[in-house]
């Protein structure tokens, strides 16, 4: 008994189902879908994001330790080349130089009391006064002090040159983006030079360093156009231009990425270093040429409808298979039916609703795309304006916003579904 029950209720269950079925199958509320083929441009766009610097920076380090005296520049100073930053104290190395100077008199008074020397002991020694060994030592008391005088320089100079690396100057000529000491600051270059300032060169160009994808670098050369953003200023888009493809990869989660470098103008100074740019490489760029909604691609209508037009297509080929026109019907038929079923290659199927209100399908030879849209290849098959099937919209409550054009659909000889 209980068995019967539960197959009595899965037969009600079922009969309510197909009454349902036949009930919305038959009121008309199902619509097809339309976007309109149109006429415009179309760009076909890789997007990244990279981070904006200068083309040309330069750290400003000194090359002795001491202490900062002064600082005459601070951060967005512009300066010029040679132009002083800071100077350190110069106590111990104005002695040093003194120190050297003294040094370098010494050994040049003995040079000359050497030298003194050595002429009495080459007349002595031409008349044998003193012996060749007296006459050697001589003579190389000669050449040590002349070593030593010359040693003197090079102490002179060295201490000469500590005391000229006190004075900071700008290597270049640009703005200071980076100060790093203050007066009173003690710095030590015994192991490494520190870094006291860094001046970008010339803040009117600017350069942004792009991640890019290992399957969209192929699309990528040199001298391509592009277009970029800063939050700072969402409303503006700048342009650029790739200046430079890295070959050293770089892993980041996972997915390596090459660095391309963008060149881009910045004369206003509105561009900033370290900002992050959303990036747009124009990899295709189609001016006036018909378009096609994407979503056209991937609309198949029941399977029903597509055997009645198989069948209809049939007939009609057999019909003319003997004339003249059987191979362009043909062409213009397409090879298959459904969405992207249809497609080979960079063909695709697109429905419409032909000029007797029956459904049709027609062949499109794909180009340029960028997600939305798809340029037409085959514009003579096409003409602006014209109508196809985007998608079924199954009722009035679930009707998309976002569709601009439905229709109640006829479907083949008249019907609806």
């Amino acid at each position: 008994m209980k068995k019967a029950f539960m197959v009595i209720i899965v037969l009600a269950v079922a009969a309510a189902s197909v009454y349902f079925f036949l009930l919305n199958h038959d009121s008309g509320e199902s619509k097809y879908m339309f976007g309109k083929i149109k006429r415009g441009n179309i760009e076909n766009l890789i997007s990244s994001s990279g981070t904006l610097k200068p083309v040309s920076i330069v750290e400003v380090g000194t090359q002795v330790s001491g202490v900062i005296n002064k600082i005459y520049v601070d951060f967005n100073d512009v300066v010029k080349r040679g132009q002083l930053l800071a100077v350190l104290d110069t106590t111990f190395l104005e002695a040093a130089v003194r120190d050297s100077r003294a040094s370098l008199s010494r050994a040049e008074a003995q040079l000359n009391e050497s030298k003194s020397k050595h002429e009495r002991n080459k007349k002595l020694h031409e008349k044998e006064f003193i012996s060749e060994l007296e006459f050697i030592m001589s003579e190389t008391a000669v050449a040590t002090a002349l070593a030593s005088v010359q040693s003197a320089k090079s102490s002179l100079q060295r201490s000469e040159t500590n005391l000229e690396y006190a004075f900071i100057r700008s290597p270049i000529a640009g703005v200071v983006i980076h100060r790093s000491i203050e007066e009173g600051q003690t710095v030590a270059a015994s192991f490494s030079t520190p870094t006291l300032f860094q001046i970008a060169e010339d803040l009117k160009k600017i350069e942004i360093l792009v991640d890019v994808d290992e399957s969209d670098i192929g699309q990528i050369f040199e001298g391509m156009e592009v277009r970029f953003s800063v939050q700072a200023y969402y409303e503006k888009s700048f342009e650029g231009v790739v200046r430079q493809i890295r070959l050293q990869p770089q892993t980041i989660q996972n997915v390596v990425n090459y660095t391309v470098v963008v060149n881009a103008n910045n004369n206003d100074g509105k561009l900033l270093p370290g900002m992050t740019a959303t990036v747009d490489f124009y990899v295709e760029k189609k001016e006036d040429v018909l378009l096609i909604p994407n979503a056209a691609f991937s609309f198949s209508p029941p399977e029903e409808f597509v055997t009645e037009y198989r069948e209809k297509m049939r007939a009609r080929m057999d019909s003319l298979r003997n004339s003249s026109d059987g191979q362009s019907m043909r062409e213009r038929s397409g090879g298959g039916f459904g969405g992207e079923g249809g497609r080979r290659g960079n063909m695709g199927s697109v429905w419409m609703i032909d000029e007797n209100g029956a459904l049709t399908m027609k062949r499109v030879m794909k180009s340029t795309t960028n997600g939305k849209f798809t340029q037409i290849g085959n514009e003579m098959m096409f003409e602006e304006g014209m109508e196809v099937i985007t998608g079924i919209e199954e009722s009035d409550e679930t009707t998309n916003a976002n569709q601009p054009m439905t229709r109640m659909p006829p479907g083949l000889g008249g019907r609806r579904f």
